[in-house]
């Protein structure tokens, strides 16, 4: 449906063109999401793979909202915002950010396989399978999270924290781990970028008449 694509356009400008997030984009995206997840119940959508990671997409969108109401809440606790409601928001967006480019990827690709291997691609284009990837990237970013959140907590309590013994190779670990991860979300991200477009040039130019 031309909604759908519309919103797919909206969401791969706001994440993979665009550098950073701004009001006017993070408003467009949340008010688009509703809508899609509106428009994905109506008995005109059919179920398929790509309605999935459309519907994970814009649930995705929920994560943002969340952020807006921890800042909102937490940070009326004191005049301000607080450390707490900062990295909790920071976390909720990190979320959003990854599993929607992911997802937008994951679109991308299907889109790629229907048109180029459409018989051959069939039985790995399947609501199931879908709902597998989806639930995947979802844990993935979950866990991603987790080890952010641990690692800003170990960065808030400093000297407080354990330096020896079995505890203080564990936060030693994990926050190698979480500034591996942070340093790997970006390339990740860069390669997305790349991906996407070439995934959306070879389409481009496979539909123009020639």
């Amino acid at each position: 449906m031309k909604d759908l694509r519309r919103y797919l356009a909206l969401k791969y400008i706001q994440y993979l063109v665009l550098s950073s997030s701004n009001a006017v984009s993070t408003l467009l995206g949340l008010l688009g999401s509703a809508y899609t997840m509106i428009l994905l119940q109506s008995a005109k959508v059919s179920s398929k793979s790509t309605a999935v990671f459309i519907s994970s997409l814009a649930q995705a969108d929920i994560l943002v909202f969340l952020s807006l109401v921890s800042d909102a809440v937490l940070g009326s606790f004191g005049g301000g915002v607080s450390p707490a409601a900062s990295a909790l928001a920071r976390i909720l967006l990190t979320a959003n950010a990854h599993a929607s480019c992911v997802l937008l990827s994951c679109v991308a690709f299907e889109a790629y396989l229907i048109t180029f291997l459409p018989s051959e691609s069939r039985p790995l284009r399947t609501v199931r399978n879908a709902r597998l990837v989806s639930r995947l990237i979802w844990t993935l970013v979950a866990a991603e999270c987790a080890l952010f959140l641990v690692d800003d907590h170990l960065r808030a309590s400093g000297a407080s924290a354990p330096s020896q013994g079995p505890l203080g190779l564990l936060f030693q670990l994990s926050s190698a781990a979480a500034a591996l991860l942070r340093s790997l979300s970006y390339i990740l991200g860069i390669l997305l970028r790349i991906i996407n477009v070439y995934i959306y040039y070879k389409i481009f130019f496979s539909m123009s008449p020639r």
